[in-house]
Parts: C-alpha cells; structure tokens; sequence
C-alpha cells in the first residue's frame, strides 16, 4: 500500500524535503530533522562521520534547504565526502567557515563548542 504525500513534503527517503522552504538564506535550527542536525554536528566533531553515503545525505538536505552550493554546510559535507573517498587532505578554510555557519546558524554559541 502506498503513502500520500502532501506536494510541498515529498522525500527521496525519511528525509523529508519541504519545497517552500527550499534554498533560504536563513536556517532555524528548529527546521532541521534531527538525523541531519547529528550528522551536521558529526562533521564538525572530533570522530566525524567516515561512511560517504550519510555525508552525502547531509549535503543535499543543506543543499536544498539552506543556501545551495554556496551553502557552507553543504560545501563541507562535500569537502569531506571528498576526502573520504580520495583520501587527500581537506581544505582547513572551509572547515573554520563551516564551524562559524554552524554558530550562525544556532547549533552552538562559539565553534570550540562544536568539537
């Protein structure tokens, strides 16, 4: 039996994708689900996520709902899948940007916070 689904709530898997609140400049901290707020605060961790396929699940939920490809979220889930995958080093600028869009976002007060 399938499941209805409203049209501004449609979802590739349990994540849903609410269409008017795509690509937004501003984020609430209340709007993310909270697989992606774990995965989002993972990556900015000490022990962050090593499996690409979660990462990358993160990175298209900020990318449709936050700022798209210029989302810093989005752009670190991508840095990292990236490493993960090539195993070159990542880019320590875009960590620290990522760290300070975390703050602005509401997930933590100061980025030492989020490590």
């Amino acid at each position: 039996m399938s499941q209805q689904q409203h049209p501004s709530d449609i979802s590739i898997d349990q994540i849903p994708i609410d269409l008017p609140n795509t690509q937004t400049s501003e984020v609430d901290p209340a709007d993310v689900p909270e697989e992606i707020q774990s995965i989002t605060c993972g990556l900015a961790s000490e022990h962050p996520p090593t499996n690409p396929l979660v990462v990358l699940k993160a990175a298209r939920w900020w990318y449709i709902h936050g700022k798209g490809g210029t989302d810093p979220a989005f752009q670190w889930a991508i840095e990292w899948a990236r490493h993960l995958a090539t195993d070159t080093p990542s880019d320590v600028e875009r960590f620290d940007e990522y760290l300070e869009y975390l703050v602005t976002v509401g997930f933590a007060d100061e980025p030492h916070e989020l490590r």
